[in-house]
């Protein structure tokens, strides 16, 4: 037998061996941004679908287009303890498999109306209280809180919706009567 031959498909053998853990054999897999959270491109989907249902496109730019599901999952990996990380990804993960449960489709598979009903009894809690529910309804707050904090920081709503303003404004003035009609700048 060839010495050269046999050492050589050796090595390529010893390679190969190296080579196939470090290979995934799985289905999804998992988004690298957020390390802590180990979430997948399903979940992100799903939180897609809510984050379009709490802030829908109407006259205004939706959550979805202004990238606040990405933001709250920044604001989920770098600004949560452990264990309300946890209890978010619980809850993202077990999203789909409780509304399937509760409400006979998936919840990305809903049309708009359906979306905004039971999300609104999901985050009221009428279903039956059990630890899914409870997980579910923790992601959902956190979704909410951190969702309604990005559309409203973000530069859209800054600049078009309520132009941020230095205290006291352009042109103090004391004492201004209160219009209900005229927006209210909350921003500073």
């Amino acid at each position: 037998m060839n010495r050269r031959l046999a050492l050589k498909q050796l090595a390529l053998a010893a390679g190969g061996i190296a080579l196939i853990p470090s290979c995934t054999f799985s289905e999804e897999e998992v988004l690298t941004a957020y390390d802590e959270l180990e979430i997948t491109a399903s979940d992100a989907e799903q939180l897609q679908a809510v984050i379009d249902t709490i802030f829908p496109k109407t006259t205004l730019k939706g959550g979805v287009e202004l990238g606040v599901d990405q933001f709250v999952l920044v604001m989920a990996n770098d600004c949560l303890a452990e264990n309300e990380q946890q209890q978010f990804v619980k809850g993202l993960k077990g999203f789909g498999s409780f509304t399937k449960e509760n409400f006979g489709t998936s919840f990305t598979k809903m049309d708009e109306a359906e979306r905004k009903t039971h999300l609104q009894s999901m985050m009221a809690g009428t279903e039956k209280k059990g630890e899914q529910q409870l997980a579910t309804q923790e992601f959902l707050a956190i979704t909410k809180k951190f969702g309604l904090q990005g559309y409203m920081k973000s530069e859209y709503y800054m600049t078009e919706i309520m132009p941020y303003q230095q205290v006291p404004g352009p042109v103090f003035i004391g004492k201004k009567k209160i219009d209900a009609s005229e927006k209210v700048n909350i921003n500073g």
